[in-house]
C-alpha cells in the first residue's frame, strides 16, 4: 500500500531578493507533514530567510508558498502565526517570571494563560512546575531555551520552525533539546523544520534534509543523503571544503 505523504509547506518557484541581490532562487520543494526536516548548508545560504517566508515574516518577490494546502497570503497574520511557530537561537525574553514569558503570546491576543496550562507546557519541555515563578534571568541557557520552546507551543502550532536552537548550548543541554523536539514531533505529529550546522544532529534527528547553497536547494531527500550525496558541491560541503 502506498504511503500518502502530504506537504505541510510547499514552495513553487519561490524567489526572494533585496535591492537586486538574490537571496533565494527558484525554490521548488516541500516539507512533509509530521516529519522532521533539517536545513543544512554554509552561512549565507538563505536558510533563515527561507524560514521567515514560512510564517509570513517575509514575502517572496515571486512564486507561491502553500501552508497546509492553502496559499500563504490567504491566512490572516495571527492565524498563520498560530499555525506556524518559530523558535530562535537567542529568543528575546521579557523581564519577570517564567509564567509571564509563557503567557506573552496569549497576552498579545488579549487572552490569558492559566497556571495549569502553563504547568503542562513546562512538563512538555521537561521542566517542573516550580519554574513557573522563577525570574527568567535566573535560568541557565538550556532552561531558557526550553522556556522559549514552551512559549512557542502555547498556540499548539502544527508546524514548528527552529533556527540553530542548540548551537550555543553545552552537550548535555543540546541532547535534552534534541530529545524534546523528537518528543514534540511524535506526541503532537508536529512538522519540524530545523536549521542546524551540526551535521551529526541532522543525521540523527532529521527524517529528511535540504542542503542549501547560494540561495538554492542543491540536494534534498531522506537524511541518508548526508552520508552519500549525489551532488559534487554537497560532497565538498560535507567534507568541510565549503564554508
Amino acid at each position: 500500500m502506498a504511503i500518502d505523504y502530504k506537504p505541510a509547506v510547499d514552495f513553487n518557484h519561490v524567489n526572494y531578493s533585496v535591492e537586486g541581490f538574490d537571496i533565494l532562487k527558484n525554490i521548488t520543494d516541500s516539507f512533509l507533514e509530521g516529519k522532521i526536516t533539517t536545513l543544512v548548508g554554509p552561512s549565507g545560504a538563505g536558510k533563515t530567510t527561507l524560514l521567515k517566508l514560512c510564517n509570513g515574516l517575509l514575502s517572496p518577490n515571486s512564486g507561491e508558498i502553500f501552508i497546509k494546502g492553502k496559499i500563504i497570503s490567504s491566512y490572516e497574520p495571527v492565524e498563520l502565526r498560530r499555525l506556524v511557530g518559530l523558535a530562535l537561537q537567542s529568543a528575546p525574553m521579557i523581564n519577570g517570571s517564567v509564567l509571564k514569558n509563557l503567557a506573552l503570546p496569549l497576552a498579545l491576543q488579549g487572552r490569558q494563560l492559566s497556571e495549569k496550562d502553563a504547568q503542562n507546557l513546562l512538563y512538555d519541555v521537561g521542566l517542573e512546575a516550580e519554574f513557573l515563578h522563577r525570574p527568567i534571568k535566573d535560568l541557565s541557557g538550556g532552561q531558557r531555551q526550553k522556556v522559549s520552546i514552551a512559549r512557542t507551543l502555547v498556540n499548539r502550532p502544527q508546524i514548528l520552525l527552529l533556527d540553530e536552537i542548540t548551537s550555543s548550548l553545552d552537550r548535555i543541554s543540546q541532547q535534552e533539546i534534541e530529545d524534546l523536539i523528537v518528543k514534540i514531533n511524535r506526541k503532537y505529529e508536529t512538522t519540524i523544520i530545523w536549521i542546524t550546522h551540526n551535521l551529526q544532529q541532522a543525521l540523527t534527528i532529521g527524517n529528511y534534509a535540504w542542503v542549501m547553497m547560494n540561495g538554492e536547494v542543491i540536494e534534498s531527500g531522506t537524511s541518508d543523503l548526508l552520508h552519500s550525496p549525489v551532488n559534487e558541491k554537497v560532497k565538498l560541503f560535507l567534507k568541510g571544503e565549503v564554508k
